[in-house]
């Protein structure tokens, strides 16, 4: 019989994180526990960004303890959960993590073997020029081939230098450059900043203005000179109908998964039907999650074969986060079998 324990956790991070939406120093993760009688684990995380994941909502606690109270209708109706995304995300992967030989590997693969990394890019937080710069010479020391700076909560000339700054010293076939406006831009002056932005030879540039203004979001894809990566867009788009809808009215040259907050790995594996059908490249990105979220992210990702870099650098911004194999080394993210799990701060 499948035993479930819910953990609440709080991981503090190394230094606060900004974007536009805020300050981040603390984020609130919740742990589905499953055991048995014969020893098995599995392990899976509901995180939730507050204010802007769709379940930060009243009775999150009371869902989580429905759940709790009725594993094993929940477990074979995951489905059910598509209106709690970071609930189902933390099911679906503490049921895989149960179901396998090892708590750890939801999915085989040379990755988890310890043999081929994931190309991931070095994110850039938002704070004075003096701090982004010194992130940016941090990532560069390191070896990322690809760099992504929160951009829209200072001044945007402030921001623009120093994109032009990096650029000046490495073109684009040296260091791929990535933007995060976390839908900052006002959709009068979108454009125009795009424009700039492409002078720079940037990548691409996630959620310019905020989510649900699909006329606006439609004609700035049409006329953007910057290819554009819907983010936040995606976020309570949990149909099927109405997922196929928005990619067929907005007809992004990008989109991004974030397992956590569009309803775990059976909503981003619909996503990536549509996208192959309608030829629309796509990258995942962690949510900051713990490193055990990321691990599931991670195994999954690496499966699915895509050549783009990915958003998976998250596990060493907290100071209380879980020892774990997975490393950054290299603009790389390694699954380093020497290190081991260390889930001691669950209680377990």
């Amino acid at each position: 019989m499948i035993k479930v324990d819910i953990k609440e956790y709080t991981l503090e991070f190394k230094i606060p994180a900004g974007t536009s939406r805020g300050v981040y120093t603390t984020k609130d993760s919740f742990f589905i526990i499953l055991t048995d009688d014969k020893g098995n684990l599995g392990i899976g995380e509901c995180g939730i960004l507050r204010g802007l994941s769709c379940d930060d909502r009243p009775g999150y606690r009371d869902k989580l303890k429905e759940v709790s109270d009725n594993i094993s209708h929940y477990l074979n109706n995951i489905d059910k959960l598509a209106d709690w995304p970071s609930i189902r995300f933390g099911l679906e992967t503490a049921k895989r993590s149960y179901e396998s030989s090892n708590a750890e590997v939801l999915y085989k693969s040379s990755f988890v073997e310890g043999n081929t990394p994931i190309p991931i890019n070095g994110l850039i937080w938002m704070g004075k020029p003096s701090f982004m710069q010194a992130q940016i010479e941090d990532k560069l020391k390191n070896n990322f081939a690809c760099v992504k700076l929160k951009i829209g909560a200072i001044d945007f000339e402030e921001e623009y230098h120093i994109l032009r700054d990096i650029r000046k010293r490495y073109n684009s076939s040296d260091l791929e450059i990535r933007v995060d406006a976390n839908g900052a831009f006002l959709p009068k002056n979108a454009l125009s900043k795009l424009d700039r932005l492409a002078k720079l030879d940037i990548h691409s540039i996630e959620q310019p203005i905020a989510a649900k203004q699909f006329e606006e979001m439609s004609k700035l894809i049409k006329n953007t000179p910057l290819p554009i990566a819907l983010d936040e867009e995606l976020i309570g788009v949990n149909k099927l109908e109405d997922k196929e809808n928005l990619l067929t009215f907005l007809n992004p040259q990008y989109f991004i998964l974030k397992p956590s907050l569009i309803g775990g790995i059976c909503a981003c594996e619909e996503w990536i039907a549509l996208a192959e059908r309608m030829n629309i490249p796509w990258w995942a990105t962690s949510a900051l999650e713990s490193n055990i979220g990321l691990n599931a992210i991670a195994q999954w990702v690496f499966v699915k074969k895509n050549k783009m870099i990915q958003g998976l650098g998250t596990g060493s911004l907290y100071t209380n986060n879980f020892d774990s194999p997975l490393t950054v080394e290299k603009g790389a993210l390694y699954y380093m079998n020497s290190k081991e799990w260390d889930y001691s701060n669950l209680g377990i």
